[in-house]
C-alpha cells in the first residue's frame, strides 16, 4: 500500500493536459481559455451615450439651445449637431457628429423647442463612453489560461464572440459491475441492493462540467468485464470502474486491467474508507478502480478522480487543480483512531468549526447527503481532541 500524499501525487504525474477544444460560447463557462482572444472591433464602435439626456457641444452649455432630433440607441444613421443645437439621446444611443458631451435629462428646461442648461457644473465628455472604451480593434482582449466564469462568457459575447478555445473537455466511461445490483424502481429480489454508484459519479461529474459520459454494466464475470473495459477504452479517455477491486474470488478488476494492456500505477492505498483504490493508465488514458461501497466512491472521486479530471481539462478556477477547497477547522468532538491509515470522515463545517458526522461507515451514503464537507485525519495521529485544528475539504457547491 501507498500513502494518501504518494497517491495524489501519481495521480498528477500520470495525466495530461487535454489538446484545445473549440466550442460554442455558450458551453464555454467553467472551462479554461486555451487560446489568447483579440478584439475584432473596437467596443463599443461610437462614441456613445451612457444616460438619457440631450447631447451638446460642451462649449456651447450656457448658450440657450435649439431642439434638433433625438437619437436611440439601435440609430443606424449618425446625425449632425450644427452649433447652436441640442439633439434628445438615450442611454446606449450613438452621439451625434459634432456633439461632445451629454447633460442629464434631470439638469435642463426645455420649453417651446428651446434646451437651457440649469446646472453647467459638468465635464467634457460627460456621460459619454470612448469608441474603444472596452476594447480596441486588435487589442488583447482576454489572456489564455483564463478561467472562464460568467463574467468572462459575458465579456466575449459582448466583443462580439461566439464560439472559443478552451483544454479538451474529457469523455468519461463508468463501468458498474456487481452481480447483486438491482435498479431503482424495480422490486429487490434476495439478497440484492439498489445501484446507486452510476447516479453519484453522475452527478458528481455534472458538477464538474463532464457531459461527455456513458455509463456501462458487467457481470462478476472475467471475460465479460474484460470485453466491457476494452469497449470503454475505444469510447473514453477516462474509464470510471465500480466495484471488483478487492482481492475476493469474485474481484477481477485487476485481471481485466492486465488483459486490456492497462499498466498499474497504484493498487491500494492506506487511508479509510477507500484502501482498495486502483489506479493505472494505458497510453494517455487513465483508468480509476473504485472500491463498490457508495461512499468509498464518492469519497475516493473527490480525492483522487476529480483533481485528475481537472488537471485534463487544466481547471484554473479557484482552488487550481484541487477538488475541493481546502482549509483548516476547529473540530467540535473527540475522535480516535488506529495508525496506519489516513481517515477521511464526513462532516459538516459551519462558522469555522467542523463536526464528524454519524454513519461513518463506507455502505452508507445518509450522512455524505447531509455533509458539507470532507475532514482527513493524518495516518499516524490516532487522538484528536475537541478544540484542535484540522484538515477539512469543503465539497463543491
Amino acid at each position: 500500500m501507498i500513502s494518501v500524499h504518494d497517491a495524489k501525487l501519481l495521480v498528477q504525474e500520470n495525466i495530461k493536459t487535454l489538446p484545445a477544444q473549440r466550442v460554442p460560447l455558450a458551453m464555454a463557462a467553467g472551462y479554461t481559455l486555451h487560446t489568447d482572444v483579440y478584439a475584432r472591433t473596437a467596443i463599443p464602435a461610437f462614441e456613445q451615450s451612457s444616460m438619457d439626456g440631450y447631447a451638446i457641444r460642451f462649449e456651447e452649455r450656457e448658450n440657450a439651445l435649439t431642439l434638433n432630433g433625438e437619437m436611440q440607441a439601435g440609430t443606424e444613421n449618425q446625425a449632425v449637431l450644427w452649433p447652436g443645437q441640442a439633439a434628445r439621446i438615450f442611454t446606449g444611443a450613438p452621439l451625434p457628429a459634432g456633439a461632445d458631451t451629454v447633460v442629464m435629462q434631470e439638469k435642463v428646461k426645455v420649453a417651446d423647442g428651446i434646451l437651457t442648461i440649469l446646472d453647467t457644473a459638468f465635464a467634457e465628455g460627460a456621460h459619454v463612453r470612448n469608441k474603444g472604451a472596452e476594447t480596441q480593434q486588435g487589442s488583447l482582449a482576454i489572456q489564455k489560461d483564463c478561467f472562464l466564469t460568467p463574467a468572462a462568457i459575458g465579456f466575449l459575447a459582448g466583443i462580439g464572440e461566439t464560439e472559443v478555445e478552451i483544454y479538451g473537455i474529457p469523455s468519461v466511461g463508468i463501468i458498474i459491475t456487481g452481480k447483486e445490483l438491482q435498479q431503482p424502481g424495480n422490486d429487490l429480489a434476495f439478497g440484492q441492493v439498489y445501484e446507486s454508484n452510476s447516479y453519484t459519479l453522475t452527478a458528481a461529474l455534472q458538477q464538474a462540467q463532464i457531459t461527455k459520459l456513458k455509463v456501462y454494466t458487467a457481470d462478476d464475470n472475467l471475460d465479460e468485464l474484460t470485453l466491457v473495459l476494452q469497449q470503454a477504452l475505444q469510447n473514453h479517455e477516462v474509464v470510471l470502474l465500480t466495484g471488483g477491486v478487492s482481492v475476493g474470488d469474485y474481484d477481477f478488476v485487476i485481471s481485466a486491467a492486465a488483459r486490456s494492456g492497462i499498466t498499474t500505477i497504484f493498487h491500494r492505498i492506506k487511508q479509510k474508507p477507500g484502501k482498495p483504490l486502483y489506479f493505472g493508465k494505458k497510453g494517455d488514458q487513465v483508468i480509476f478502480g473504485l472500491p463498490g461501497n457508495p461512499s468509498s466512491v464518492l469519497s475516493c472521486f473527490y480525492q483522487y478522480v476529480l483533481p485528475g479530471l481537472r488537471k485534463m481539462y487544466n481547471y484554473n478556477g479557484k482552488g487550481q487543480f484541487n477538488a475541493l477547497q481546502t482549509r483548516e477547522a476547529v473540530l467540535t468532538h473527540d475522535y480516535h483512531k488506529a495508525s496506519g491509515l489516513t481517515h477521511f470522515l464526513k462532516a459538516y463545517f459551519e462558522e469555522e468549526k467542523v463536526t464528524p458526522l454519524s454513519a461513518q461507515e463506507s455502505f452508507r451514503m445518509s450522512s455524505f447527503a447531509q455533509a458539507n464537507c470532507m475532514i482527513e485525519l493524518e495516518e499516524e495521529e490516532t487522538i484528536f481532541t475537541a478544540g484542535t485544528k484540522v484538515k477539512i475539504y469543503l465539497f463543491p457547491a
